[in-house]
């Protein structure tokens, strides 16, 4: 989510999609863990499988075949870029419980993380938790 409170998600050659902060608060709440320089934080927010699907992306069965070759890319106000795997998003092949934050240990984020963070739970190191998340695109390799 921008300043202005909304997020945009960019699915293959689509038009863009923009999501309104009303839209984000709409999905479930989840959860995660994140721990950075030593300390634990708690994160709260939706899955960002729950973002890619309000937004037209099919998982389950459907995700198969050339689609497995597909990225989401995931782009910060400062320039930070991170990817992961389309299949990382789909509870039937890994629970990666991947969110987009909007809070930590209860608070709103602070402008040196927010208004949004992506926070990858499972990895060993932070460096896919994104702050200051911008935009999401979604690339299929094999066309």
């Amino acid at each position: 989510m921008q300043a202005s409170g909304q997020i945009v998600l960019k699915i293959n050659e689509a038009a863009p999609i923009t999501m309104a902060a009303a839209d984000f608060a709409k999905l479930p709440r989840h959860s995660a863990t994140l721990t950075e320089h030593g300390k634990a934080s708690t994160y709260e927010g939706v899955l960002l499988h729950d973002l890619l699907a309000k937004a037209g992306l099919e998982f389950g069965k459907e995700l198969r075949g050339k689609q497995l070759s597909s990225y989401v890319a995931a782009m910060a106000s400062d320039g930070y870029e991170v990817v992961y795997a389309l299949a990382e998003m789909d509870d039937t092949v890994v629970e990666s419980g991947i969110i987009v934050a909007d809070k930590k240990d209860g608070q709103p984020l602070d402008a040196h993380e927010g208004p949004m963070r992506v926070v990858v739970p499972h990895d060993k190191r932070p460096t896919r938790s994104i702050r200051m998340l911008q935009e999401i695109d979604v690339v299929q390799l094999k066309k």
